[in-house]
């Protein structure tokens, strides 16, 4: 089992070493695993370990609106759904309600998704050095 000053060095080094592509998959990782431990914390009636992990989910995307780029007319429809998720994951951690949580975690598996399908075909689409 690795020690604690060790994992922080590996996520340190594995932060600074991502790109921006990693970086928001890593992202929407931590938002999916905070929603779950949150999940696991009602569920086990550990209110402080559910309300933990949803706010901590909540800050990240938080972080990803604060991110947008509002000259983009993608960045309108992400808004609102980034808005909707906050309102399920506030209302779920005051409400302790489980279906409200779970909606909010399938969204951010769909845009988590999105993002790493986008990332491979933007990867795949990079103009080649060869010439025919």
């Amino acid at each position: 089992m690795l020690s604690q000053q060790m994992r922080n060095t590996y996520t340190q080094n594995t932060t600074l070493t991502s790109t921006p592509n990693q970086l928001l998959l890593m992202l929407y990782d931590g938002a999916i695993r905070f929603c779950k431990l949150g999940i696991e914390g009602i569920e086990s009636n550990n209110y402080e370990l559910a309300n933990t992990n949803l706010c901590k989910a909540q800050a990240i995307i938080y972080e990803f609106i604060s991110s947008l780029d509002m000259k983009q007319p993608v960045s309108k429809d992400l808004l609102v759904m980034y808005e909707y998720i906050i309102h399920l994951l506030v209302q779920g951690n005051v409400k302790k309600d489980l279906i409200l949580i779970t909606e909010a975690l399938g969204y951010i598996e769909e845009l988590r998704e999105t993002w790493a399908e986008a990332s491979r075909l933007a990867g795949s689409m990079k103009p080649s050095n060869h010439y025919v």
